[in-house]
């Protein structure tokens, strides 16, 4: 057995009787990461308004369709 295996089975027992395994909250490390995710999520959604303000939705005009050929198969 390795020391740090040692010491981890060493303050187990401990940390078990100091808190309620029915009220254990994600703590600092939880917040954080939600924190992180909607500071991203906040991010993108700017970007993406600023990219959807610039969008041109007017369609163009079509195009004129070419002439059709002569019946008779002479080209003019």
């Amino acid at each position: 057995m390795s020391a740090t295996q040692a010491a981890i089975t060493q303050f187990l027992p401990l940390a078990a009787d100091t808190f309620d395994k029915n009220k254990v909250t994600p703590g600092l490390l939880g917040f954080v990461v939600f924190a992180a995710l909607a500071l991203g999520v906040w991010g993108l959604m700017k970007s993406m308004s600023k990219h959807m303000g610039r969008v041109n939705f007017e369609e163009a005009p079509a195009q004129a369709a070419p002439a059709p050929a002569a019946a008779d198969g002479s080209k003019a």
